[in-house]
């Protein structure tokens, strides 16, 4: 940089006041040159974005001088039903490995989602009546980041599979690995609260909920103004005002819900009622999961609805459970740009991605499945 003239603007002055004068003059002179490589370090020492082909950030730039970053679009991936009972537990030794192969999928992608169908403790009580109940330790939290998943939701019916008191390890272990998890909280509104990012300039917010509760555990599991627990689909007013709130402040609406019937590949009239009514309060992206198989995928009402993701790291690997898969979405926006299936099948215990003509069959019958969802393969 240039020199600043200092001297050559002085007034004539006394010989002292000039010794003076030049005296600060030097240091002024010094500052000016030290501040553009100060600069120049602190842009150099910038990390690179860890995931995708561009930056992410959790709130947009603040910064007045700047100019407000062009959108552009970004890739979500989306992975089915994960939890890390029996054998699986052992795979949380290698938190890198846990969930195998398929995670070189899931960090392509600007963001990843799963939906995390158990309980994070290793207390608490099961919950009565259930046939069913699911823990895992804390790592589990660490195993999906490590994986590349960027979110998650415990919005499902073995969220709080082990009551209050591994509701309370839930949350005190997603506070501690900052690991960012929706639909589930300390209250309703913490439950009900998106997950937001601003990906290539779309602010994107998720939200999670469950529209599947054991009839008994309805009332104890769903969270209130002054109670823990889950988000209700259930309550569908209080889902609707989340996905209304959430439109005013963002350019890409993620709903993520727990829905549909167990081993049934058509959607249920619960699933096909809730949809649109999602899709008039705001949002742009439907994805469920829930009922261990693939459901269709597609666009209704110009607006892209998943209704099934099937299991995706779990124990049951039956010919029709252990069916799998990644869905990547391409968005700009409220727009889905592109939708693709990346075929997988679970192997003990996790998902193994399915390649050569057996992958193309799989790819096939996916988008198969949304002629009974009454989707459309384009907007």
């Amino acid at each position: 940089m240039r020199s600043h003239p200092v001297t050559s603007v002085l007034p004539k002055i006394s010989p002292l006041g000039a010794r003076r004068r030049r005296a600060a003059a030097v240091v002024l002179a010094a500052s000016f040159a030290a501040v553009p490589a100060s600069a120049c370090s602190a842009a150099e020492s910038a990390s690179p974005p860890s995931k995708g082909t561009g930056s992410t950030s959790s709130a947009p730039d603040s910064g007045e001088s700047r100019a407000k970053p062009q959108r552009r679009p970004f890739t979500i991936s989306f992975g089915g039903d994960v939890h890390f009972e029996g054998l699986l537990r052992n795979r949380l030794a290698t938190p890198r490995t846990a969930l195998g192969p398929i995670s070189s999928v899931l960090r392509r992608s600007d963001l990843s989602m799963v939906n995390l169908e158990t309980a994070i403790t290793q207390g608490g009580t099961p919950a009565p009546g259930k046939q069913f109940t699911f823990r895992a330790p804390a790592t589990a939290l660490t195993a999906l980041k490590a994986a590349g998943v960027d979110v998650a939701s415990m919005a499902n019916n073995h969220g709080m599979d082990y009551m209050e008191g591994g509701l309370r390890d839930s949350l005190a272990a997603i506070r501690r690995s900052r690991f960012p998890i929706v639909g589930i909280g300390g209250n309703a509104a913490d439950a009900y609260k998106p997950f937001r990012k601003t990906v290539h300039g779309n602010r994107v917010a998720i939200i999670g909920a469950t529209q599947v509760l054991d009839a008994q555990l309805i009332q104890s599991w769903t969270a209130t103004a002054s109670k823990g627990g889950l988000a209700s689909a259930k309550n569908e007013q209080r889902l609707i005002q989340a996905v209304r709130q959430a439109r005013k402040t963002s350019d890409t609406v993620i709903v993520h819900l727990h829905w549909g019937t167990e081993l049934q590949k058509c959607p249920n009239s619960a699933q096909l009622g809730l949809a649109p009514k999602l899709i008039a309060a705001g949002a742009d992206v439907i994805i469920g999961g829930h009922a261990h198989i693939l459901l269709g995928s597609g666009y209704l009402k110009g607006r892209y609805v998943n209704y099934g993701m099937g299991n995706f790291v779990f124990y049951n690997a039956g010919a029709q459970t252990g069916a799998t898969g990644v869905l990547t979405l391409t968005i700009n926006g409220r727009k889905v740009l592109k939708d693709q299936w990346t075929p997988a099948r679970i192997n003990g215990g996790i998902p193994l991605p399915v390649t050569g003509a057996a992958g193309q069959q799989a790819v096939a019958s996916w988008k198969a499945l949304r002629s009974c969802a009454g989707l459309r393969a384009k907007p």
